[in-house]
């Protein structure tokens, strides 16, 4: 198929790679013409396992292409994405004046009949506006397919390449075969194609992202009361996680979500709520205890210093909001790095991928270490913030040579507390009692 994306950000980009290497032919579109110069020399703006050698490969078998001229790319295809960002409005509504401005480019460019998917996560009801945008602006049929995308970032490719389900919605048959068509390659292991209205299709992104969120605060509680009462919120963990009807997954304890989906479609949630009268109690719940979690680890930090740590240097080892990005928005990094600076402490710091945004956000107000063992020298204390698997097995003599004092928080439980207290370390995790050596 001859597909378009509109859009070359972490979704465009994933998508119409991935399109590409499925054999249909794609150009992606963006306004910047310095990123589509980059990306035509392979230079990919994130990151992302795997994504830059599929770019260079479909790029060089001609069947990945990258342009600033939307008109053309229009012209050229019969399935056009959208693919461009919805970011936060100050109400916590989705800014869809993006979305809104390509349906319009498209359908003035429209030569013929087509099909614009709407890939680009959105509230409920966008894919009528769009539609009754491009009835105002061509003539010809343009069949409007929601089409929210479930992409982990670290795990985008085999997301998007293995997907555990496909959601699709439109009200045309024809529209909706296409789609089917397209994704054909990617469910032969029978995964499903669920086909749906377009409202119900744009609530499935949402609900499954509050959803997880939903989890990840519940547990985060769960973690805090176990503390309190003695309890080790791993072995609760493995205790519910074995009943079917809860499972595993998005019960590991932290210090908060972040990233560029949860906290945003938590957010727009609310907000749509709040359009149709309905206060979305529970939502506001997990907001609030996820801000509250991200604030949890200084809190541990100023008690075990008596209050002041002003003068005292920290490590922090991880900055992404998760592993395998450098995704930083709405990071738990940012919050714990802003209230030690405040506090008066000096800062060092080390991820795998995500130095240069830190850099974009912090400048020059910390240390930025090559390794993370160079963060260590001299601090009085570690901070593990993200668990990259970099960190999960370091050499615990050589951390205690270099720290001025053993002392470690962990911020995503990757250490068990008899092995901290064995190689002689002072060490606090989430959801889990204190140990200090004897």
């Amino acid at each position: 198929m001859r597909i378009c994306v509109v859009g070359t950000g972490y979704v465009g980009l994933v998508a119409g790679t991935c399109f590409a290497e499925c054999g249909n032919d794609v150009v992606c579109v963006d306004v910047v013409p310095e990123k589509i110069q980059a990306l035509e020399r392979c230079e990919i703006p994130i990151y992302e396992p795997g994504l830059e050698e599929l770019v260079r490969r479909n790029s060089e078998e001609n069947r990945l292409s990258f342009t600033t001229d939307l008109k053309s790319a229009v012209v050229q295809s019969e399935i056009c994405i959208i693919a461009v960002g919805t970011p936060m409005g100050l109400s916590g509504a989705a800014d869809l004046s993006a979305v809104m401005a390509v349906a319009k480019s498209m359908a003035e460019a429209a030569d013929g009949d087509k099909v614009v998917v709407i890939k680009s996560t959105v509230p409920v009801g966008t894919a009528d506006r769009v539609r009754r945008v491009l009835e105002e602006n061509t003539t010809h049929s343009m069949e409007v397919v929601s089409n929210p995308e479930f992409m982990k970032e670290g795990a985008a490719i085999e997301d998007f390449m293995k997907p555990d389900r496909v959601v699709i919605g439109g009200r045309s048959e024809e529209a909706l075969g296409k789609l089917k068509e397209l994704y054909a390659p990617l469910v032969r292991t029978e995964n499903p194609i669920l086909s749906m209205d377009n409202r119900s299709a744009e609530m499935t992104k949402y609900a499954a992202n509050a959803l997880l969120a939903t989890r990840i605060s519940f547990v985060n509680e769960v973690a805090n009361l176990c503390e309190k009462v003695g309890a080790d919120v791993g072995m609760v963990r493995r205790g519910i996680g074995h009943d079917r009807r809860i499972g595993h997954h998005f019960l590991f304890p932290g210090v908060g979500y972040g990233g560029s989906c949860f906290p945003k479609d938590v957010q727009a949630v609310i907000s749509t709520a709040q359009d149709y009268q309905i206060d979305f109690t529970l939502l506001r719940a997990v907001e609030d205890v996820n801000d509250r979690q991200k604030r949890l680890l200084v809190g541990k930090v100023l008690e075990h210093f008596g209050g002041d740590v002003t003068g005292r240097r920290f490590a922090i080892w991880g900055l992404a909001f998760k592993p395998r990005t450098d995704d930083m928005r709405e990071a738990p990094a940012v919050i714990i790095i802003e209230r030690l600076l405040a506090a008066g402490a000096e800062i060092a710091v080390h991820d795998p991928e995500a130095m240069e945004e830190a850099k974009k956000v912090f400048g020059d107000r910390l240390t930025y270490s090559r390794t993370n063992y160079d963060a260590l020298d001299r601090a009085d204390a570690l901070l593990v913030v993200t668990e990259w698997n970099e960190f999960r097995r370091p050499d615990f003599v050589r951390m205690k040579e270099l720290l001025a004092s053993p002392v470690v928080f962990d911020g995503r439980n990757i250490y068990e507390p008899s092995q901290m207290v064995e190689h002689g370390f002072t060490y606090y995790s989430v959801g889990r009692s204190a140990v200090k050596p004897d």
